[in-house]
């Protein structure tokens, strides 16, 4: 039998974002609850109310609508994405004889035999599965022995035993919680330190050949100025002699 907590809450007339920020600074939680009748209220709660309700861990809760009390169920719920506190509710008027669809978390029991003695490592995809059934019967969670699991093996949501009472509404080739082999911490690569030392070499070579050629140039031109020179003077003693023949 699911349990149950009653939620005192009121209606409200206001609507919109300022009037909802007015409530809040009072305490007080916007919502709304939606009748399995298709009929719509605005309701208000304050937030100690709501941190009693979660905290009864109950599936099904009363409220007083119309003078008469409804069972309802949590349709979702908003929070503040820096504080976290709740800033908005849904409820949802369920018929109690006839089924819902509902989000039941998983609780995984045991240690796996892939983890605990083939190095493994755990990995869980699914926290929680959809499932079909009565009011009455939503269980408070769902729960799933892991420690046959191997190395390189996996639960699928067909796997789950359920209840006879509770139909699997999760696609059954969903995968829920796997063991892979662990990640292999990767060596830094030096590949590119060494084509980079090499690069550097290649261009201070490259350098050092460019200033050799510089160099080079500059003897041949040193040779060639004192091969000019040397010619310059056989040249002159060549003039001399013949000066002294005449």
């Amino acid at each position: 039998m699911a349990k149950q907590f009653k939620l005192n809450v009121e209606k409200r007339e206001s609507k919109g974002k300022s009037d909802a920020r007015e409530l809040r600074q009072h305490k007080k939680i916007p919502g709304v609850y939606y009748s399995y009748d298709s009929s719509n209220i605005l309701f208000q709660m304050d937030e100690q109310e709501i941190r009693n309700a979660i905290q009864s861990q109950a599936n099904i809760f009363t409220v007083e609508v119309g003078g008469k009390e409804q069972n309802v169920i949590f349709k979702s719920v908003q929070y503040h994405p820096v504080t976290e506190k709740i800033i908005h509710i849904d409820l949802y008027g369920v018929d109690m004889s006839k089924t819902i669809s509902i989000k039941i978390p998983l609780l995984f029991t045991g240690t796996a035999v892939g983890v605990q003695a083939q190095g493994g490592v755990l990995v869980t995809s699914l926290n929680e599965i959809e499932i079909l059934c009565l009011p009455s019967d939503i269980p408070d969670t769902i729960e799933l022995d892991i420690s046959e699991l191997e190395l390189g093996s996996n639960i699928q949501a067909g796997d789950i035993q359920l209840d006879e009472k509770l139909q699997l509404i999760t696609p059954s080739d969903n995968t829920i919680v796997s063991i892979t082999h662990a990640a292999k911490e990767e060596e830094p690569e030096v590949v590119e330190d060494e084509e980079e030392g090499i690069e550097g070499e290649e261009g201070e070579e490259g350098e050092e050949g460019a200033e050799g050629e510089e160099g080079a140039e500059g003897a041949e031109g040193a040779e060639g100025a004192e091969g000019k020179s040397e010619g310059s003077g056989d040249n002159n003693k060549e003039s001399d002699g013949k000066k002294t023949d005449s």
